[in-house]
């Protein structure tokens, strides 16, 4: 009989960090700029949205939902990898990583759900014009909030907490990040509970979000199609940017998955880490400027903002030179 030596590891060695060390500070700048970035452009649209009430309306709020996930799943990802890009030893403990687990997987679901229940709203506003009112109640916009976030967070507890609990022959992750399957991979005994719940509950967090979006753009074209030039206009004005918003985060998660479960190493190291990386960083970037840019209401208020404090900073120049 083999033995097997099988342990509760207390840290993982992350493997892809060997192709960065060439090249460490430039992608630490590179990283912290795009980090900067993500944290101020989405602070900012949830303090707009916040703090306006004539934002107060159910697309503004799930727009708000959408940029706080931004903010989350950044946070879960960016400082993480400043420290280790700059670190001699690329190893992490394993109750952080399973925490940075968590953190990216749940980001993901959330991220997904969040863009159907927009899809939802953007249904009734477009095919119900006259009953959106009745249907989108502040007691409604709560309760598709709490929809988006308390339904993905149980699933990934679930998961994170199964993975946490499996024997271990190994502790070298060929990732940037901690992810989920390749701590699984690194299990000596049978994980088929874990295989068949990370699938369930995939196929629950992504299948049922994009049904709902398909089924909402079908009736959404359906009326585009059947309706004036006025709402045609409309529509593809409220709706590129969520079209959009999907596109590109559909393309990094299904890249992720693939890269998950087949054999990429044909792929350039350096093009597989930007990729296993671009559901985590370009979306977060992408939302903020996509949203804030052709949102009209946001784009004005953003705008008088901008005009205000250049204007105070002149007023204030001015004052200082008098004296």
């Amino acid at each position: 009989m083999i033995m097997i030596n099988s342990t509760q590891v207390s840290y993982f060695t992350l493997g892809a960090y060997v192709y960065t060390n060439l090249f460490k500070h430039l992608s630490f700048i590179i990283i912290m700029f795009f980090y900067i970035i993500i944290v101020c452009s989405n602070l900012l649209l949830i303090v707009v949205i916040c703090m306006n009430r004539s934002l107060h309306e159910p697309m503004y709020m799930f727009l708000c939902s959408l940029f706080v996930n931004e903010l989350y799943g950044s946070s879960g990802l960016f400082p993480f990898l400043l420290t280790q890009i700059l670190s001699d030893i690329h190893t992490v403990s394993a109750s952080l990583c399973f925490l940075q687990v968590f953190c990216v997987y749940s980001y993901g679901s959330v991220e997904f759900t969040n863009l159907a229940v927009m899809s939802y709203d953007r249904y009734l506003a477009i095919c119900c014009p006259l009953q959106y009112n009745t249907h989108m109640t502040s007691g409604k916009i709560a309760v598709l909030i709490a929809v988006t976030w308390l339904p993905a967070v149980f699933a990934v507890s679930v998961t994170t907490s199964l993975s946490a609990s499996l024997q271990l022959c190994g502790n070298i992750i060929n990732k940037v990040y901690c992810d989920n399957y390749s701590i699984i991979k690194l299990a000596c005994f049978d994980t088929r509970i874990n295989n068949v719940y990370e699938l369930t509950a995939a196929s629950l967090t992504v299948c049922i979000p994009l049904s709902v979006i398909f089924y909402t753009y079908v009736e959404i074209l359906i009326v585009c199609f059947s309706g004036s030039k006025q709402t045609r206009q409309k529509v593809v004005s409220t709706c590129t940017p969520h079209l959009a918003s999907l596109l590109n985060y559909s393309f990094g998660v299904s890249f992720e998955i693939l890269q998950s479960r087949f054999d990429m190493n044909s792929l350039p190291n350096v093009f597989r880490i930007f990729l296993s990386l671009y559901f985590l960083t370009c979306q977060p970037l992408f939302n903020p400027l996509m949203y804030g840019l052709n949102m009209s209401k946001i784009r004005h208020i953003c705008k008088n903002l901008l005009l205000k404090s250049v204007g105070k900073s002149r007023s204030s120049n001015k004052s200082v030179q008098l004296h």
